[in-house]
């Protein structure tokens, strides 16, 4: 492929070093795909005829075929990278045609198309992941609507709130994680084919009708930023990154609500485990398993990161490490979405434990400060008031309804009867009813609308291309 310049053979530990084929050969699918728009490209520009780009196109649809059947990478073909791969088989297959289809293109350009193309499908694989975890977060939510539930700060008892309340809390989280992911899908969605090594193709290609054949929005506008720009995934692992961030905080909580201690929920036996020596144990392997795989991926965008900031423009052969991260971190993103999507939709909620969780730690303390509140007492007034009536209860070992009214009275004279049912469960949920609360009717409008449409980014398939004028039979086929 390049090696006209050069005397002599690449020395075998600098091949194992620089070759990238058992990394990148998971693009070789879309490798195919640019190489059939391509080839119709220059047949636009009168560079190929008609008849060779239908014999280009075919043998490349044989070439998908037959890589579609490959069990791995074949490292065996002493071929470089997947480029190189592609075009020496065409080339045994084709001979001096096969050679022509690399005429005006770089490997620069064709990598860049490559991933991009790569990264708009796993985008979109993605935000579908996240769309069935917050259904199944929303399903449980809805199975459990009546169920109250502690919520906690510090880890400490807080107030409390609906069991569904924490589900959508959860949904929320992962929603702005599905809009960070189809927002990187806008700046992903350009089409680098034509930028060549960095200054433009020399030859008449269109470049929009190119972009077009290939599903993407439109070229891109700057050769040299083109070939040389990685931005696009590192957006896709920023976005994964977050998302792996709140994946691991669904798992901590998941694994301490499962905990004897909380014993809030039951994670299903599917998704747990046992101890080789301990019999009682059930370990909740899948949540910490997903705690710990999320560090992996944040780990992934920035050690990119730091691969890039030190760049000069255009197309340096570090840009060949940007793979290995992405890949990895798509992966076990994908994994830990689905496991947490188990997860969720098996366990089992205790609702009588979550039930007196939610009353414990005096957490209808605030419900009596809102009370004399309503009694014309200042906020502050009544914090303190409150504070010491905690403080009163807890040196009796009882919960602040089980004060007597006239303890309560002793405290603030304006208490009444009417106190005790202001200090229930029921009465500290209903009375959270504003948009974002957890009254059980605005839990169930925030139910009805959670869900998640994902976008519309299938994985890639060969292109149709634009063929005007040339009366392709093939111009018709193609998106698989």
């Amino acid at each position: 492929m390049w090696g006209g310049r050069f005397e002599g053979e690449p020395d075998a530990l600098f091949r194992a070093f620089n070759d990238s084929l058992p990394i990148d050969w998971r693009l070789v699918h879309e490798d195919i795909a640019g190489s059939i728009a391509w080839a119709w490209a220059l047949a636009k520009a009168g560079v190929l005829s008609k008849a060779e780009a239908t014999e280009l196109e075919s043998a490349l649809r044989d070439l998908d075929a037959e890589a579609a059947s490959m069990p791995g990478a074949p490292i065996e073909s002493g071929a470089e990278d997947v480029h190189s791969w592609v075009e020496t088989k065409l080339v045994e297959k084709l001979g001096v045609l096969g050679k022509k289809l690399h005429t005006g293109r770089s490997r620069n350009d064709q990598v860049a198309t490559d991933l991009r193309l790569w990264t708009k499908a796993a985008i979109g694989a993605r935000v579908a992941e996240i769309a069935d975890l917050i259904a199944a977060l929303a399903a449980i939510g809805e199975r459990e609507i009546g169920t109250p539930f502690p919520a906690y700060t510090h880890l400490q008892p807080a107030q409390p709130v609906l069991f569904a309340h924490w589900c959508l809390a959860h949904a929320e989280a992962l929603k702005r994680d599905a809009g960070r992911f189809t927002d990187s899908l806008q700046r992903t969605d350009a089409c680098p084919l034509g930028s060549a090594a960095l200054a433009g193709t020399a030859y008449d290609i269109d470049r929009e009708a190119l972009a077009t054949s290939l599903g993407f929005a439109a070229p891109t506008a700057n050769s040299l930023d083109a070939v040389g720009d990685r931005d696009f995934v590192i957006e896709a692992l920023s976005a994964a990154a977050t998302c792996a961030m709140h994946l691991s905080r669904l798992a901590e909580e998941l694994i301490v609500y499962s905990s004897a201690e909380f014993g809030l929920v039951q994670l299903d036996d599917s998704v747990t485990s046992g101890s080789s020596i301990m019999p009682q144990k059930k370990n909740p392997d899948a949540m910490e398993l997903v705690r710990a795989k999320c560090g992996s991926i944040v780990g992934a965008h920035t050690g990119l990161l730091m691969t890039l900031k030190g760049l000069p423009g255009a197309y340096n052969k570090d840009l060949q490490e940007d793979k290995a991260p992405l890949f990895a971190a798509m992966d076990t993103l994908s994994m830990c979405l689905k496991m947490s999507s188990l997860v969720v939709s098996t366990m089992k909620v205790n609702v009588d434990a979550c039930r007196t969780a939610a009353m414990a730690g005096y957490s209808n303390a605030t419900e009596l400060a809102d009370y004399l509140v309503s009694k014309g007492v200042a906020f502050r007034d009544a914090h303190e008031i409150v504070g010491g009536l905690v403080r009163q209860a807890m040196g009796e070992g009882k919960p602040l309804e089980d004060l007597t009214l006239g303890q309560l009275k002793a405290a603030c004279a304006l208490i009444e009867g009417d106190v005790f049912e202001a200090l229930s469960l029921e009465a500290a949920l209903a009375r959270r009813d504003v948009v974002g609360g957890t009254a059980p009717s605005r839990v169930k409008a925030a139910l009805a609308e959670i869900q998640l449409k994902p976008p519309s980014t299938p994985k890639c398939g060969i292109p149709n291309p634009d063929a005007k004028g040339l009366e392709s039979p093939e111009a018709e086929v193609l998106s698989r």
